[in-house]
């Protein structure tokens, strides 16, 4: 199973050919800017789609803060994106409250945990609107 670091290797070396479809379900690599470092620093997400952008969730397993590339992407919104074969520059996002409440459970069909994750975290996990800027 293609997991962290192996898994985005994968799937930059494939183009996605692995990696994209991950355990049920579809994945991107998210690149975001170190906040601190200045680095850039690759993640692969769990997505869906919302017409032309790409949504993603902050989960980190439900743990009490959030995941180091959410607090990254906050910091510079500016972010790269892979789906498959095909990468692009995109505004990141946190949803509003509305936008998540009508995201959340497609994202939860797609990956169920994520209901879990919420229910063992005090904190409100974020979903993050990818919208593709060019």
């Amino acid at each position: 199973m293609l997991f962290g670091a192996e898994h985005v290797q994968r799937y930059l070396e494939t183009d996605g050919a692995e990696g994209h479809d991950w355990q049920g379900t579809t994945a991107l690599v998210l690149t975001t800017t170190g906040r601190r470092s200045g680095q850039p620093r690759s993640t692969p997400l769990i997505y869906q789609r919302d017409g032309d952008s790409y949504v993603v969730v902050a989960s980190y397993g439900g743990a009490p803060e959030h995941p180091q590339w959410y607090r990254n992407l906050v910091a510079h919104p500016t972010v790269t994106v892979q789906v498959r074969e095909q990468r692009f520059t995109a505004h990141a996002r946190t949803a509003t409250p509305p936008e998540r409440e009508r995201l959340w459970p497609r994202l939860a069909d797609a990956w169920p945990a994520y209901d879990d994750y919420q229910a063992k975290t005090d904190r409100t996990i974020p979903v993050v609107i990818l919208e593709p800027t060019a």
